[in-house]
Parts: C-alpha cells; sequence; structure tokens
C-alpha cells in the first residue's frame, strides 16, 4: 500500500500543476501558498467528481442499480464540497477588516463544517433510497462495462486520497484533511458496490440494496468524522505539544527570563495565531531593562510563529533563601497529589505571625480532585510541615487553544 502510495505520489498531476501555477510552491505555510493550494487541489477534485458522476451516472442507467446510481450522486455532491471548498479557501484569504481585526482565516473551518454536512445529507438520502431497494427487490442487470467503470472509481479515489492527504498534512489544513478522508470511505464504499454487482449475478437477494445500506454507512461515518475535525478547531483545542516547547524554547533566550507559565494559543484560522503568556523575571532588576527583553521577545516569537504575541512580564524574589525550598516542597506535595501537577508564580509575603506562601498550581482539565479539596489538601499537607506557612493557591487550567 505504502509503495502504491509512493508510486501515485510520482505520477499525480497535482504535482505538475502545483509547479506550474503556484509561485514558491514548497513554501508551504506561506499564507498565499498554502491558499493556492487548497484552490487548486479542490478545483482538481471538482473535475475528477464530475467525470466519476457521469460515468457512473451511464452505468447505473445500464444496470438500472440504485448503489451505482446513489455512489454517482455521491459524486455529485463531493464536487460540490469541493467548490465549497475553494469558496473557503478564497474568503479565508481576505485581509482583516475593523468588523473581522483577526482575518477570515476560519471560513476555512466553516466551509469545512458545510461539506461535512452535505456528506451526512447524502448518507441520509442513500439509506432511505437502498430501503426502498430492499422492500422492492428489483434484480440489477449484470454489465462488465458499469463493473470497469467502478473498478477505475476506486484507483482515481485512492489517487484523491494520496494527494489531499498529503498537501493537508504540508499546509495543516483540516478541511482539506476532511476531503482526503471522504476520498478513502467512497473508495471502500465503491468497492461494496463492486461486490454486490458480481455477487447479485448468482443470488436473487437484494445484494444491492444492502451494498447501498453499506454505502450509506461509511458515507454517513464520513460526515461525522469531517463534522468533528472542522468543529474541534472553531471550539478551541489546545496547543500541540510541540508548538509549547517550541515557544518555550524561543522565550528562554532572552536572559533573564527564567521560565515560562499560562501559555494560551487563540486559532483564527490555519496560519493565523495569538500567542500569550506570563515570563517570569528577577524582581530586583531594572524595570527599564526588563521591559525591553520583553519587547524583543514577544517580536522574536511573532516573527518566528507568524503570529501576534503578547508576554505578561512576572518579577518573582530570587534573593529569598527560604523561597527555593518552600517551592520544591510546594511541588512535592503537589505530585503526592497527581504527578501531573505544576506550580509556578510561588512568592512569599512576610507577616508578624505567619508567612503567606503564594503560588499557582495547573490542574488538568480531567483531574479527578476538585479546585476546592485541591486547595485544602495541599494547604493542608504543607502547614504539616512548615506551621507558620499559610498558603493562598490560585488554580489555573492547562495551556488552552
Amino acid at each position: 500500500m505504502l509503495i502504491f502510495r509512493k508510486i501515485l505520489y510520482n505520477l499525480r498531476m497535482i504535482t505538475l500543476l502545483s509547479r506550474i501555477f503556484i509561485k514558491n510552491h514548497e513554501k508551504y505555510m506561506d499564507e498565499k501558498v498554502r491558499r493556492h493550494y487548497g484552490i487548486l487541489c479542490s478545483t482538481f477534485g471538482i473535475f475528477l467528481n464530475i467525470l466519476l458522476f457521469v460515468s457512473k451516472l451511464i452505468g447505473a442507467m445500464v444496470t438500472k442499480s440504485v448503489a451505482i446510481f446513489a455512489d454517482s450522486f455521491n459524486n455529485l455532491s463531493d464536487a460540490a464540497s469541493s467548490f465549497v471548498s475553494v469558496l473557503g479557501f478564497k474568503l479565508a484569504g481576505k485581509k482583516p477588516d475593523e468588523e473581522h481585526p483577526f482575518g477570515h482565516g476560519r471560513i476555512e473551518y466553516i466551509s469545512g463544517l458545510i461539506v461535512s454536512f452535505l456528506i451526512l445529507l447524502m448518507g441520509i438520502e442513500l439509506f432511505k433510497t437502498s430501503i426502498e431497494s430492499i422492500m422492492s427487490q428489483k434484480k440489477i442487470e449484470y454489465s462488465l462495462f458499469s463493473v470497469i467503470i467502478m473498478a477505475a472509481s476506486v484507483l482515481i479515489k485512492l489517487y484523491m486520497y494520496t494527494y489531499n492527504h498529503s498537501i493537508a498534512k504540508k499546509i495543516k489544513s483540516p478541511s482539506m484533511e476532511a476531503v482526503a478522508i471522504d476520498s478513502f470511505s467512497d473508495m471502500i464504499s465503491t468497492s461494496i458496490v463492486i461486490i454486490s454487482i458480481i455477487a447479485g449475478r448468482f443470488t436473487n437477494f437484494p445484494l444491492d440494496g444492502i451494498g447501498g445500506l453499506i454505502v450509506a454507512v461509511f458515507i454517513f461515518r464520513s460526515g461525522i468524522k469531517s463534522c468533528k475535525e472542522t468543529i474541534d478547531p472553531l471550539l478551541g483545542l489546545p496547543p500541540e505539544k510541540e508548538l509549547v516547547e517550541k515557544v518555550e524554547k524561543e522565550t528562554l533566550k532572552f536572559s533573564p527570563i527564567v521560565a515560562i507559565h499560562d501559555l494560551v494559543v487563540h486559532d483564527y484560522g490555519p496560519g493565523r495565531l495569538m500567542i500569550s503568556l506570563h515570563a517570569e523575571v528577577p524582581g530586583d532588576r531594572n524595570i527599564f531593562e526588563l521591559h525591553e527583553v520583553i519587547d524583543k521577545a514577544e517580536l522574536a516569537l511573532a516573527k518566528k510563529f507568524n503570529c501576534n504575541a503578547v508576554i505578561h512580564m512576572d518579577p518573582i524574589d530570587t534573593g529569598n533563601e527560604r523561597l527555593g525550598p518552600l517551592k520544591k516542597l510546594a511541588l512535592e506535595e503537589a505530585h503526592k497529589i497527581d504527578e501531573r501537577f505544576t506550580i509556578h508564580d510561588v512568592r512569599l509575603v512576610p507577616g508578624e505571625n505567619q508567612t503567606n506562601l503564594i503560588f499557582d498550581i495547573v490542574r488538568p482539565h480531567d483531574s479527578k480532585i476538585s479546585v476546592k479539596e485541591l486547595k485544602r489538601k495541599l494547604a493542608h499537607a504543607i502547614r504539616q510541615r512548615e506551621c507558620d506557612i499559610n498558603c493562598v493557591i490560585t488554580v489555573d487550567s492547562p495551556y488552552v487553544q
């Protein structure tokens, strides 16, 4: 399978077309280049799906097969989906305006969602048609011509899956990946139709309608998966671990920043990010020097990740000899509750009768301990070991997107 995909990669028309029509075609994450890739792949998909629709429609007329007929209109639906994708990529490339200061990048996700709804609608209609076919028990006519058409369709859909999946990974496009998944599902469903056509020669059992039902299930499943993959970035996803590590590494290049926390990544469409974070710096340094360092770090993040970056400066007490051991103690007790807990923004405020240990703790969303119980349990554990310490704890959520 992998070898076959590599052969398809070398033969595919998209490679040639991208070299002809897309300037700097290897700069996949350039905003203009990725938009052109999206439009090119979607336009080529329209052409191939209309070609398949016409061919299968002819085959359905010859055999009077409801499964082939339904599969042909599935390809017509795919062509409409590709047209929606073209519009999505074009509209997503519009410049920011007064009403949309962060641009129109999320339109790409919305177009993917519309495509998903079209897939679901086609699955529902096919299910109804297949039930009717089973009830009427119409026998289909075998045709070698139709089998050849369907077999060619399987190869074309494999070809479409290969180039859509490959380009989707390179330009990081969830809507194009949804199209790739749809092509793969079509490949499987068309294979089922071929089997029902051939097997139908040897039995009066309504295999055509049953094949249509199986195809409907695959189409519906593909639509559900596509919906999830396009809704998720609209609702908000956590940033990838690799991105978090790169942001942290880039920020810590700027001395005297010693740590970062409260990283938040907002996604306004592929290639349109807003990053905010808190940077810990020594509290005894000159405020103007620190502000200059923060400005430089923001500019570096903006350039490296093609984003808007905002850094909040958190001064920490690096000169208090007791702070280090207390921070270690707090983390140790936190890990007894859950190994995934981390703490930050640790500081001491001495008083006459007690010393306030103030810090934030990051609690994963799936942690079984409640916020109230976490504060109580952790404060009690620290107080047991350091009787003059009063804990003031803020519970944070992990970084979000």
